[in-house]
């Protein structure tokens, strides 16, 4: 493996970030060695290199990237012999194991992943911890592996926060989804794009989507979405006709999308806002919304890891799949650059070797 590797760290706040060489981690006892295989780049990556100090409660240096699959290559005291070699990809929630909604298997609301004085605390890899954009990865624990057998990495990785988030947020209102549900997705992007598959595995029968871009509104047509537009409020007559959704899905939450998609809903309907565009939602029961609607706003990062054990059986069985570009990962810093222009469509991937870009 060698002493050193290089990885893409964030050295400060609202700095540039930067490729330093750093000791290659060794498992201790109960923790996992990840030879990384393909890590996605997010949106959300993004967000912690913008971070002001304060904001987030992240020990620096770091190395980014949270979306990783990889292969086992060597374990601390402990850990099951079973894992040597396995391909896995990882939850991205490191919690706590112990708190009662981690013993409810809601590790996404762990309690120890609530707000601090110093602001919000470390999530798992890539988000306060070390992460996948380098050619090894440590894992506190094999409790947080997936095993991914005979899925391609570059499939696996962008799964592990953008399908788990997406799926959750759908699957949390599986109650309404039937042959005869009407459903929005506002933002065809990197998460709805995959919301639109899992919609459908669920049997939605009608799915709406609006995107501003012309190649997201291609690719929601190509994945079976019923009506496609380039504005949310163009959605109005349309889902009057069918008499309201039952679930809109805001991607985007913008000032200009949380508003419009709550008025779409049907009576009983309700509204998911997964993104974070800084839109707000004033509430009240005073008549203006379809009566008993409800709002829910999941954790914008992944979902529990039994979900991220159903994104993977979908995934293998060819139901589940992310549109991507894969490039090199001495490339990361300049599809960084790409992605925040908004130029990448689908997902963003990159791997150690570059024979494996395609």
């Amino acid at each position: 493996m060698g002493e050193t590797m290089r990885a893409l760290r964030l050295t400060g706040w609202q700095a540039p970030v930067a490729w330093q060489d750093v000791p290659v981690p060794e498992p201790g006892p109960g923790q996992v060695l990840v030879e990384v295989l393909a890590t996605g780049l997010c949106h959300s990556d993004l967000n912690v290199m913008d971070a002001w100090a304060g904001w987030l409660d992240y020990p620096l240096p770091f190395t980014l990237g949270h979306e990783v699959a990889g292969r086992v290559v060597a374990t601390g005291s402990g850990v099951d012999s079973h894992w040597d070699g396995r391909r896995v990809v990882v939850h991205g929630v490191w919690s706590c194991r112990t708190c009662r909604n981690c013993l409810r298997g809601r590790e996404n609301h762990c309690l120890t992943l609530g707000r601090t004085e110093r602001g919000l605390p470390r999530i798992g890899c890539g988000l306060g911890w070390d992460g996948g954009l380098a050619p090894y990865l440590l894992v506190p624990s094999p409790d947080f592996l997936v095993r991914a057998d005979g899925v391609d990495p570059t499939v696996l990785a962008p799964l592990a926060d953008a399908g788990l988030t997406a799926y959750h947020a759908v699957r949390q209102h599986a109650d309404l989804l039937d042959g005869n549900s009407v459903c929005v997705v506002v933002g065809v992007g990197g998460l709805g794009h995959l919301a639109l598959q899992v919609l459908r595995e669920l049997g939605c029968g009608t799915v709406l989507a609006a995107d501003t871009r012309a190649a997201a509104r291609d690719l929601a047509a190509r994945l079976g979405a019923d009506h496609v537009v380039d504005d949310v409020d163009r959605l109005r007559g349309t889902t009057r006709a069918l008499g309201g959704a039952d679930v809109v899905l805001d991607f985007v939450v913008s000032p200009d999308t949380v508003a419009t998609a709550a008025e779409l809903l049907a009576s009983g309907g309700r509204l998911v806002m997964v993104g974070a565009g800084g839109g707000r939602l004033v509430t009240g029961k005073d008549g203006r919304l379809p009566t008993g609607w409800q709002v829910s706003a999941p954790f914008w990062f992944w979902g529990t890891r039994a979900g991220l054990v159903e994104v993977v059986r979908l995934a293998a069985a060819g139901r589940l799949r992310p549109e991507t570009e894969v490039h090199r990962l001495e490339d990361a810093l300049d599809v960084y650059a790409r992605l925040r222009r908004g130029d990448v469509r689908g997902r963003a991937v990159v791997v150690p070797r570059s024979e494996a870009v395609r």
